[in-house]
């Protein structure tokens, strides 16, 4: 998968994302985040775009130390040739965001002087 970084020096990446694996995909820009251990963050409006249904809320830790209850849906997304489930958490704001549980088992390689992302 091939991605870029932009101006504020984040490195975006391209997936598909599902609400069912007969729907049709939508592209969304993710935001590679090495601090999130989780797999996937999307802005609640895209979940209602997409109509994601809800999978309950889950507990979580924020870099802060807090403590929160978070909204979690379920999505599927085109990931290296295979359409996997995924535990969503919902956020305000603009930027999805793609943690590291995503991308265990595969090599991240983002290049400043180049504004590029490669994952393999």
């Amino acid at each position: 998968m091939k991605g870029s970084v932009d101006e504020g020096r984040r490195a975006l990446i391209e997936i598909s994302v599902r609400s069912a694996p007969d729907s049709p995909p939508r592209a969304i820009v993710a935001w590679i985040d090495t601090a999130f251990d989780g797999e996937l963050v999307l802005p609640s409006r895209t979940i209602q775009d997409l109509k994601l249904e809800s999978f309950g809320d889950i507990f979580a830790v924020l870099a802060d130390g807090t403590r929160v209850t978070l909204d979690s849906y379920l999505c599927y997304i085109d990931w290296f040739g295979e359409l996997r489930p995924l535990q969503v958490v919902a956020k305000d704001g603009a930027t999805s965001l793609l943690g590291t549980e995503l991308l265990d088992g595969h090599l991240l390689q983002i290049d400043f002087r180049a504004k590029s992302v490669d994952l393999d």
